[in-house]
This record gives C-alpha cells, structure tokens and sequence, in this order.
C-alpha cells in the first residue's frame, strides 16, 4: 500500500478563538449523502505551535454488532471483502473468500441471521468512517482515495458523526497523492474587520 505520509499541521493564522481544527475523509464508494467521521480533532494549538501527525495509506476494519460487542480490528486492503458471521463463539467478522465488487473498495457484508450491525473503517487506529444499521444480507463499500478535508469547527471529538451544515463548511481538500510529508498550514482568521478566512496549504512538500 506504500509508506505512511508525515504531515505536520502549523498555526500561522490570527486566530484568537483557540479554534479546533477538523480533518476528515470522504468515502468515495458512495453516491449518495453520507456523513462523514471526524477522524482527526486538533485543539488548543495556539498560534505559532505544530500538531504532527501520520496519515497512513493502510486501513482496518472493524464490526459492532446488535449487542454491543466489537470485533477487533483487522488490517484491509482494496478488494477485499468481509462478513460478520456467527461461529461457536458468538459473531466474528472474518475475511471472506470472495472479492469485493471493485479492487478499490473494501465491503463489510452483514451475514448473521438477525441483527443489524455497524461497519466501522479505522486509519491509525481512529474511526475513519461508519455505516451503521447494516441489515442481514446487506453490505457496506468504502473506498478513500489520498485526499484529506480540513477545516476551523465548533465542538466535535474524534469519532463524531459530521452532520451536512458542518460539513459543507468544511471546504479546503488537500491532495497527498505522491507525497511522502508535508507541513499543513493554517493562515487567516484575526479578530474585527481586519479577519480573513482561514485558509490551509501544503509547505515543505517531500515527494
């Protein structure tokens, strides 16, 4: 899947309002409207101050089904699909021998008998993205290319849900395809009429 990329994020705004700084990623194997997870949260970096963090190119996935259990992560790559199935121990979710319907997209397919389940994707060990309520025979796709949303929020944790009117403000996409670190930089922002929006970039691009 290639190396992890090493980003580092950069205060340089005029920010007075100790701002909390979301990062997010969109799954591309869905047409239609699905909220995406705050997968990173930065807070309290004040200006002047970096926040370095890793962006890996591997993902995991996990399952939460009706009883409240999750299954331990399992790393995934493109093509591959898994099933939550019942065994002798209770529900597990297993690779199946089948393969996903694109080499881009991993599938979470809800094979028990009853019960609906959540279909989770972590990177870095932190929620990625969910599908929730997965009906028995249905099946969750995702797919996430190297690109990051980033943005100034209100109060969101790691692992929130991003409701629409968030996450349509949220509107600076940042491509990593080919990038092996970068610094992420966050301008803009002050205080009165002198305020401008903030805007973030990449610096110091190693490729």
């Amino acid at each position: 899947m290639g190396q992890d990329i090493k980003l580092n994020f950069i205060n340089r705004s005029s920010d007075t309002n100790n701002s909390s700084i979301v990062i997010f990623q969109q799954n591309a194997a869905v047409t239609f409207d699905e909220k995406p997870v705050a997968w990173r949260m930065i807070k309290n970096c004040g200006r002047g101050d970096n926040h370095p963090f890793t962006f890996p190119l591997n993902l995991q996935v996990m399952a939460r089904d009706s009883w409240g259990n999750y299954t331990a992560p399992a790393n995934a790559v493109g093509g591959q699909a898994f099933g939550m199935v019942l065994d002798t121990s209770g529900d597990v979710l297993t690779l199946l021998n089948v393969s996903a319907g694109s080499p881009n997209e991993v599938e979470v397919h809800n094979q028990l008998a009853r019960g609906a389940i959540n279909a989770c994707i972590l990177k870095d060990g932190k929620l990625l993205a969910v599908k929730t309520g997965l009906a028995p025979g249905e099946k969750a796709s995702f797919q996430f290319n190297a690109r990051i949303y980033i943005g100034v929020v209100g109060e969101l944790d790691e692992g929130d849900v991003i409701h629409s009117a968030i996450a349509s403000q949220v509107n600076t996409e940042i491509d990593l395809i080919g990038i092996t670190s970068a610094d992420v930089v966050m301008t803009g922002g002050g205080a009165g009429q002198n305020s401008t929006p903030f805007e973030f970039h990449l610096e110091n691009i190693n490729q």
